[in-house]
């Protein structure tokens, strides 16, 4: 088993990033690898990978849902009182990662993060479908529970009472991280891959550089 591990690799081959071809904002760069990434019909799309740290340093990572982006950053809702929450609360910096197999590529972004205001969690949590909505009010999220049967029994006695909508729990909410700096990566053959790095100046403009693989 460990002789077939070592030896599991591919060739990556779907494209090139060259630093005349990319777009001179990160932001242009993103929307138009997530527009191809759509085109493609790649399954969870907007599902990204977030990387927490707590107060000890202790690092986390796990995968969220992105649910909005613009030039003020990249958002997505959870409970506040989750292990990602607490670690934000304490150490209000993560990491975003987008993997699209299918085309070979990773984007990385960087930066700080900050809470939504609560009309932006209201207008998301209720645009939600209601079964979504009686998830989210039953759990106490990253909380231990003694059993499935007893999370299941509070839904339903939660559903019962809510047949339209759910009370949106006071703790839960949305993050925006703000991004400092932008990797976008483009796998080659033989592993020379492609890696262009955007970070900002000293007067906040964009610079880019190619990074080694």
């Amino acid at each position: 088993m460990t002789d077939l591990i070592r030896d599991v690799r591919r060739e990556y081959k779907y494209a090139t990033l060259s630093s005349a071809e990319i777009a001179k904002d990160p932001l242009d760069q993103f929307k138009r690898w997530m527009g191809e990434a759509e085109k493609a019909e790649i399954q969870d799309v907007t599902a990204m990978a977030l990387a927490t740290s707590d107060a000890q340093g202790q690092p986390t990572v796990r995968i969220v849902l992105l649910k909005g982006f613009d030039e003020a950053g990249f958002s997505w809702f959870s409970d506040g009182g989750s292990e990602k929450g607490q670690a934000l609360a304490a150490n209000p910096r993560a990491e975003l990662l987008f993997h699209w197999r299918e085309l070979d590529r990773q984007i990385r972004i960087r930066g700080s993060v900050v809470a939504l205001s609560a009309a932006e969690a209201d207008a998301y949590f209720y645009s939600r479908p209601l079964a979504s909505q009686l998830a989210a009010a039953t759990s106490q999220q990253s909380q231990p529970v003694d059993s499935r049967d007893e999370l299941e029994q509070r839904y339903k006695a939660l559903a019962a009472q809510h047949t339209e909508q759910a009370p949106r729990p006071q703790a839960w909410g949305g993050f925006k991280l703000r991004p400092e700096a932008y990797e976008f990566w483009q796998g080659r053959e033989g592993r020379l891959h492609d890696r262009l790095q955007f970070k900002r100046d000293v007067e906040q403009h964009w610079q880019m550089q190619r990074l080694q693989p």
